[in-house]
């Protein structure tokens, strides 16, 4: 799938997207070639239950996503949040997981960069778009 750029059209897909993702239970969801979640944190502001589509790849029990935001030079308001309160739930093929977030390091992030633009090679180019090294973040579930 070719890299997309922010624009209005992307925001109003991203929309359509989590809100079938939120009717579907994340049962159903697919961008490009990877599969979606759909993630949902705690607004680092507001205390507000914030959901959104990502597309992610599993790493063991893990479920591993880009804060790319199409390559733009801010972190998305996710990412933002994650930071802010890390515990966060997703739901993905009819599941409901709680899971805590953080970010990968070293040489766990270079092998799971490498797995992720191997799946979906717009990310090389959302890297090449910006000053700001993309955030890796590992999903892990919590019992």
């Amino acid at each position: 799938m070719p890299a997309v750029h922010m624009s209005t059209s992307l925001r109003v897909f991203w929309r359509v997207h989590r809100t079938f993702m939120r009717l579907t239970g994340g049962r159903f969801g697919k961008v490009g070639p990877m599969d979606a979640l759909l993630l949902t944190t705690k607004g680092r502001k507001t205390g507000e239950r914030r959901d959104v589509a990502l597309n992610y790849i599993r790493d063991g029990d893990s479920h591993v996503v880009v804060a790319s935001y199409a390559g733009e030079d801010r972190d998305p308001a996710w990412w933002r949040n994650l930071r802010a309160n890390p515990e966060a739930e997703i739901r993905v093929g009819g599941r409901r997981v709680r899971v805590r977030a953080r970010e990968a390091q070293g040489s766990e992030r270079e092998r799971l960069w490498a797995r992720l633009v191997e799946n979906d090679p717009a990310y090389a180019e959302y890297q090449q778009r910006t000053t700001r090294r993309l955030p890796v973040v590992v999903l892990e579930p919590v019992a």
